[in-house]
């Protein structure tokens, strides 16, 4: 949670506070309206959903049963919650609002497309698109991947649709090399030039 959204949240729980507590300790008069104090203790109870949000009882809402993505998650709420919102992931680190914007809040991917999976790989290895904020290798291998899968599938989710242009869902994923695939690949490529060293290699003649 940024400095600012705390301050709000904290603004908002402790008058929250004093109107919900008033009648404890005669803070709102007896001769107030019943109108007047329903309102004020509606506006309070709000105020205290707002904070509870605010301090992190957001879930994360990917299905396990896409053990990938939902790892992906996991992540990317403990590495990139200061700096990127994501509903998915329960996180909130971009600017709310473009005038109190700073310099390390980071785009908001409920509005923002990221595909193909390979573009937010990219991002991860080379620390976004201009490398000026963001780390680099925030994540690494395995994680990388998780973690470009869930962003890949759920970003862009609540985008605004505009004519002319596709939605985010209709934009194909793309897929990442395995690992699996890669080891083979690289195993073939050994066996192969072995195969070719012992072939070129002259036969020993044998001794009488």
């Amino acid at each position: 949670m940024s400095d600012v959204a705390w301050r709000q949240a904290a603004f908002a729980a402790n008058a929250a506070w004093f109107v919900v507590g008033a009648p404890l300790f005669r803070m709102i008069s007896a001769r107030m309206s019943r109108p007047i104090r329903v309102l004020l203790i509606s506006s309070a109870s709000a105020a205290v959903a707002a904070f509870a949000v605010a301090c992190g009882t957001q879930k994360i809402s990917v299905p396990s049963s896409d053990p990938v993505a939902h790892e992906g998650a996991v992540l990317f709420s403990q590495r990139c919650a200061g700096c990127h919102t994501l509903s998915y992931a329960a996180t909130n680190g971009s600017a709310a609002n473009v005038r109190t914007r700073e310099i390390t809040n980071g785009p908001n991917f409920n509005v923002r497309c990221e595909r193909p999976i390979t573009r937010v790989l990219y991002a991860i290895e080379n620390g976004g698109f201009s490398g000026a904020i963001m780390p680099q290798n925030v994540v690494v291998g395995q994680q990388a991947d998780e973690v470009a899968d869930f962003v890949a599938k759920y970003a862009g989710r609540q985008a605004p649709k505009i004519v002319g242009q596709p939605t985010c869902d209709s934009q194909p994923i793309g897929t990442l090399p395995t690992a699996t695939a890669t080891a083979a690949a690289a195993v073939a490529t050994t066996t192969t030039s072995s195969t070719t060293t012992s072939s070129a290699a002259p036969a020993k003649k044998k001794k009488k």
